[in-house]
């Protein structure tokens, strides 16, 4: 089942991925099935592809509707990984995972 996303998530330069509440992977955009080698994962489970570690984190941030912000490095290429709660009818239902590539040197701005 897919998530009712709006087009515009598509084709956005930046992994878009959500999942149910059940950890059940509902949305892929075309960056984030290109992440994982073309493929869609639509309908398969996060808890499958991630350490014991990880699912402890994912659970937590479900569990207690919690954000988790952090960057990676991989194969030289630096990212920022945002994972955070969304709701149906004000209701808990997953989460989103926003995974975008950052540039080498980024301008930092304090406003």
């Amino acid at each position: 089942m897919e998530a009712n996303i709006p087009d515009w998530a598509k084709g956005l330069n930046c992994a878009i991925t959500v999942c149910d509440r059940q950890g059940i992977i509902i949305y892929m955009n075309d960056k984030s099935m290109s992440t994982f080698g073309g493929k869609s994962l639509v309908g398969q489970s996060l808890f499958g592809c991630h350490n014991p570690r990880s699912q402890e984190i994912i659970h937590r941030l479900m569990n207690k509707a919690e954000s988790n912000c952090y960057t990676i490095e991989k194969q030289g290429v630096k990212k920022l990984i945002y994972q955070t709660p969304w709701y149906n009818d004000g209701e808990l239902a997953g989460l989103v995972e926003l995974s975008i590539v950052l540039p080498d040197q980024m301008p930092h701005h304090v406003r």
